[in-house]
C-alpha cells in the first residue's frame, strides 16, 4: 500500500523511531555527529538544504557512504508555508537537481521548511517534483534553539514512542554530546533507532 501525502509517524507496531536530521553546518561538526552514530551503528536519515550542498558538495556522498539516507530539505530553506505553487516547486526542484548531480538519486524523501507540516500546495508541488510523500515529524527535539545537551536528552527520551519520526539538526555541538545518552536511552526503553525508509517500509510498499 502507498503511503499518504505526507507521514509523520508510524504505526507498523515495531520498536523502532527514525531519527531524522536537517543538513546544514560546518562539515567538521557535521563529521563529529555522524561519527557518533556510527561508532554506535545507527544509521539515521539527513534531510540536506540545496545550498549547504552547494557549499559543501563533497557532504553528499559522505552522508551515504556512512549507511545513511539522504533527502530534499528545499534549496534555500525559505518558509515553505505560505508559498505559492511556483515558488514551493521551485524550492524543491533546484534541490532535487543538487542532489540527482551529486549522488544520481534525488532520494525518497522531501521535507518543507521552517514548517511541521506541508501545505496542499507544497504536497502537490512535492509530487510534481517526485516526492509523492513529504516527510514530516511527530517529536521535535528544539535541538536547533541551543537548550544544552541534557534539555535535548530529556526532549527526546522523555517523550519518544514506537513509530515516532524525531527532527534534529546537524550544525549544533549541543545535539554531538546529546547523542550517546540519546542513543543509549532509546536502547533503554528498547526502541531502535532506524531511517524513515526503514520506518516506514519500501517505497510504494
Amino acid at each position: 500500500m502507498a503511503l499518504p501525502a505526507e507521514v509523520s509517524r508510524a504505526d507498523s507496531g515495531r520498536a523502532e523511531v527514525a531519527l531524522t536530521f536537517h543538513g546544514q553546518g560546518e562539515p567538521a561538526q557535521v563529521e563529529r555527529l555522524l561519527g557518533v552514530l556510527e561508532k554506535a551503528g545507527v544509521r539515521v536519515t539527513v534531510l540536506a538544504v540545496g545550498t549547504w550542498l552547494g557549499e559543501y558538495p563533497s557532504m553528499a556522498r559522505r552522508v551515504l557512504s556512512g549507511g545513511h539516507e539522504l533527502g530534499n530539505h528545499t534549496e534555500n530553506h525559505l518558509d515553505m508555508s505560505g508559498m505559492d505553487a511556483a515558488a514551493a516547486y521551485g524550492e524543491i526542484a533546484a534541490c532535487a537537481d543538487r542532489l540527482r548531480a551529486l549522488t544520481g538519486s534525488q532520494g525518497r524523501w522531501f521535507r518543507p521548511s521552517q514548517t511541521q507540516y506541508a501545505t496542499d500546495v507544497v504536497k502537490e508541488q512535492a509530487v510534481r517534483a517526485g516526492y509523492p510523500t513529504c516527510l514530516s515529524f511527530s517529536l521535535d527535539s528544539r535541538d536547533h534553539t541551543e537548550p544544552g545537551p541534557p534539555v535535548v536528552v530529556r526532549n527526546v527520551l522523555g517523550k519518544v514512542r514506537a513509530g515516532d519520526v524525531v527532527s534534529l539538526h546537524f550544525g549544533h555541538d549541543g545535539t554531538t554530546v546529546a547523542m550517546p545518552r540519546i542513543l543509549a536511552g532509546l536502547q533503554d526503553k528498547g526502541l531502535r533507532p532506524v531511517t524513515a525508509g526503514e520506518l516506514f517500509g519500501p517505497a510504494g510498499g
